[in-house]
């Protein structure tokens, strides 16, 4: 059996890397949550407030926040975007002997579920889950367009990054799952841009009018009245960001970019270790039936891709924005694998030598980071 496994080592990596999961959890849960454990605090007690929507639902089951909830919740998130991606696998490729290095590059990046892990308690996982499910669920109505809508809304009231992070991706989905498939109408048009002009307007709510009213400290003595240990004030640090306005955010960020860019490399080496993933991706868009279709998926690409582009201008987590622009990536990869092809697509080979390599680096590195390079 061994002898077995280093012949076709594709499922021995994924064995790796969940012993390597594991290890990132364990490492993760020694570390304060500063900013995941705030985010649980904040509510709507002074009126509607940016980044607090988790909070507000935390508050209805209890009134004391401990430290524990938010590596609970961040699990219970975790665990679930992890059944959702290995269902979207199943469906789209199936788990098959030929698509083991296609799963092993997915799910075994350091810019997924390993980063994840290691943000666990941030909010951009959520993104990534709902996103999914769109990928999962009939997309035959205006009621798909209303749902991803609904979806867009619930993650700008979760953190109104979302609007640059996963939004497009969803527009994305939508656009390939429902109106090229079902083509456009007047209805599902005013449909398309009532839900954008509802979704854009409730981002422009949160970014300029969602700050807290109250003095900032008036408003860090009420997060210690929901803190199941108060005096761990430590983990109030970050109580500011509800009242920076966005020039101080641009501020820090550009203050912060000479030192940024120099992950920039290790960056760019770990995009190009998956390079057999991106061929296989641009392999796809081109046996596409529809040029039309291929215009449009090269279109959306593009659209993603400026998207994290304003991100990186605005704010500092770069590891965190550039793994979750390679999630993007797979999550379209999916969605362009369920358009009408004109010829099928081979899969990435499980027997090239420079491909193994690269899988059995993809597989040990244990994640990418929040700001710098690991």
């Amino acid at each position: 059996m061994n002898l077995r496994l280093w012949q076709n080592p594709w499922r021995l990596m994924l064995a790796v890397n969940v012993a390597v999961l594991v290890g990132v959890f364990v490492h993760k849960i020694t570390l304060p949550p500063f900013v995941p454990y705030i985010h649980l605090l904040v509510d709507y007690h002074f009126g509607f407030t940016k980044r607090a929507l988790i909070g507000a639902v935390v508050s209805l089951f209890t009134a004391k926040v401990p430290v524990w909830l938010v590596f609970a919740l961040g699990g219970v998130a975790w665990l679930i975007t992890l059944g959702l991606f290995v269902e979207l696998f199943r469906r789209t490729f199936g788990f098959g002997e030929r698509n083991m290095p296609l799963l092993v590059l997915m799910a075994g990046s350091p810019f997924f579920l390993k980063n994840f892990m290691h943000t666990l308690g941030h909010f951009d996982i959520y993104g990534c889950a709902l996103a999914i499910v769109l990928l999962l669920i009939p997309a035959r109505s205006i009621a798909f367009v209303l749902c991803a809508a609904l979806f867009s809304m619930i993650l700008i009231l979760i953190h109104h990054i979302h609007f640059l992070m996963y939004l497009p991706t969803i527009a994305v989905i939508v656009v390939l799952r429902y109106y090229l498939a079902q083509g456009f109408t007047r209805a599902n048009a005013f449909a398309g841009l009532a839900a954008m002009a509802a979704v854009a307007i409730l981002f422009f709510a949160a970014q300029f009018y969602g700050t807290m009213p109250i003095p900032e400290a008036d408003f860090v003595r009420y997060l210690q009245t929901r803190m199941a240990d108060p005096s761990r004030t430590d983990l109030l640090g970050f109580s500011y960001i509800w009242y920076q306005p966005l020039s101080k955010e641009l501020l820090d960020t550009w203050a912060r970019m000479p030192s940024n860019l120099l992950g920039v490399p290790v960056f760019a080496l770990l995009i190009w270790l998956h390079a057999p993933l991106w061929r296989y991706f641009a392999e796809l868009i081109g046996a596409l039936s529809d040029q039309f279709h291929r215009r449009i998926v090269i279109a959306a690409i593009v659209m993603v891709s400026v998207a994290y582009l304003i991100i990186f201008a605005t704010v500092f987590d770069y590891s965190r924005w550039i793994s979750n622009w390679a999630v993007c990536m797979f999550l379209i990869l999916h969605a362009v694998k369920m358009l009408p092809s004109c010829q099928p697509t081979a899969p990435i080979s499980a027997i090239d030598t420079k491909t193994t390599i690269f899988g059995w680096i993809v597989t040990l590195v244990p994640r990418v980071g929040i700001v710098r390079p690991f």
